[in-house]
């Protein structure tokens, strides 16, 4: 009698293990499509067994614990490759609006000793300015030669002002979006901290328990490498607890997150990210792309393109105005020649000059200037730059084609590595639907089996409960 009833409560243990599986199983099916979601299982295990009459008895199978399946090597892996990944597509997206900036096509299979472009930029409108410049030398007296120079140069003036307003404004919106950036990562180290604080009160008397609440902190921990690149290491007391850091120049770790507090809430002077007012070497994340675009390719664009507007300004003013008492052709501040370049005052059709007080066939200021557009320049000489205008636009422009490829091409590269530990991941914490239809079969049969033991029990009970006594 004894052993039926030791036998139906093995039963009824078995019957409450095996619905803890179907009901995990279940769990994991339901979130098959949730990128932040890992697989959890169920730890089986015996209760233990003890001495009876009749020898050691089992005290039957129960559920010790639902496991998540999780591997921390490959989340911190994962954190750094999504890290790398953001800022290589912030500074990719950085210069593809910067080559939109310059309003021109860019053929990087050009060599760099033409020029590289074609449309409506500075390439086009430096062409008919010197287009215009040989037609007014050829017909000095046609005042609509004269007109139309005067509104080529104007509206290459023009050109070169709007380039570099584009480029600046770039700039200006790159920096608001790192502060956009930094928001978002403030506001994530304060959901994280909150995170850590939750599963230390749920794992208390249960380590490894609160797994939904361990899958948030995970999605939660790469959106903010995503923004910063920040890292993350198991807390020295505290099980279950991640600290979350960021490095300064020198290497070591600027904490950020620790147990439940935010330790250093992160901010920017403008020039690079503090944390806690520490400078931040920055490794990663999008703040680091908009930083690497802003003060690197575009800043060298754009110093590029006011040297080139200094050199074509000077150029053209020494060959119209070679003495120097007459009038210059441009007027332009040297600490912002793009910015600022525009056509002399008082410079109209009719004070337009051909020549220094020659005849008014003479076309000896007309001719020197046209013939800039072929002059070769040397910074060894004392020139600004090196080769013709168009050679060194070209240089430019296919240069930064070259940085814009070279983007791409990283992101390309760094997005397939990523996508691979996002693939080794998966293998380890993802939900195979073909997996956990087996396992739910197999629970499935588990419990029909212990419920079937549990009626055979219930009918000899019946026999000698009932039927002996008869």
């Amino acid at each position: 009698m004894s052993g039926l009833v030791s036998s139906l409560n093995q039963a009824v243990r078995s019957l409450n293990a095996q619905s803890r599986g179907v009901e995990t199983a279940g769990r994991n099916l339901a979130n098959v499509n949730n990128a932040d979601y890992a697989r959890q299982r169920v730890i089986f295990g015996d209760r233990g067994t003890i001495v009876t009459p009749q020898g050691a008895q089992s005290l039957g199978l129960e559920a010790k614990a639902v496991q998540q399946v999780r591997d921390a090597l490959l989340d911190r892996q994962l954190a750094r490759e999504v890290a790398r990944t953001a800022s290589l597509s912030a500074e990719q997206t950085a210069y593809a609006k910067a080559q939109a900036a310059l309003g021109e096509a860019i053929d990087r299979s050009q060599s760099a000793d033409v020029t590289a472009a074609s449309g409506q930029g500075l390439s086009a409108v430096v062409t008919e300015f010197f287009n215009a410049t040989q037609a007014f030398a050829a017909r000095p007296t046609d005042l609509g030669e004269r007109q139309n120079l005067l509104q080529r140069a104007d509206m290459l003036a023009e050109r070169f002002r709007l380039t570099d307003s584009r480029l600046a404004q770039l700039q200006d919106d790159l920096g608001a979006q790192v502060v956009a950036d930094l928001e978002d990562a403030n506001r994530l180290l304060s959901v994280i901290a909150d995170l850590n604080g939750q599963i230390g009160r749920f794992e208390i008397n249960a380590p490894g328990s609160a797994a939904d609440l361990r899958d948030q902190r995970q999605a939660a921990l790469e959106k903010l490498a995503a923004k910063i690149g920040a890292e993350t290491a198991p807390h020295a007391t505290e099980a279950g607890q991640l600290d979350v850091f960021v490095r300064d120049g020198s290497g070591a770790p600027i904490l950020l997150v620790s147990l439940a507090t935010v330790a250093a809430p992160l901010s920017s002077d403008g020039t690079q990210l503090l944390a806690g007012g520490a400078p931040v070497a920055l490794a990663g994340g999008s703040v680091h792309g908009h930083f690497t675009a802003r003060d690197g390719a575009i800043q060298t664009l754009r110093e590029q393109i006011n040297t080139f507007a200094a050199q074509l300004a000077t150029a053209v003013n020494q060959a119209y105005n070679p003495s120097g008492t007459s009038g210059d052709f441009f007027t332009f501040d040297p600490a912002a020649p793009a910015a600022t370049l525009r056509l002399a005052p008082g410079l109209t059709p009719s004070s337009l000059k051909a020549s220094d007080g020659g005849a008014a066939t003479d076309n000896t200021l007309a001719l020197a200037v046209s013939r800039l557009t072929s002059q070769r320049f040397s910074t060894a000489s004392g020139d600004l730059i090196d080769g013709t205008f168009g050679q060194y636009y070209g240089g430019v422009v296919s240069g930064f084609g070259r940085t814009v490829a070279g983007a791409e091409g990283r992101l390309r590269d760094q997005a397939g590595i990523e996508e691979l530990v996002r693939q080794q991941r998966q293998a380890v914490s993802g939900v195979s639907l073909d997996e956990e239809m087996t396992d739910l079969m197999k629970y499935q049969r588990a419990f029909q089996a212990s419920s079937r033991v549990i009626n055979v029990i219930d009918e000899l009970l019946d026999v000698v409960v009932n039927r002996l006594i008869r």
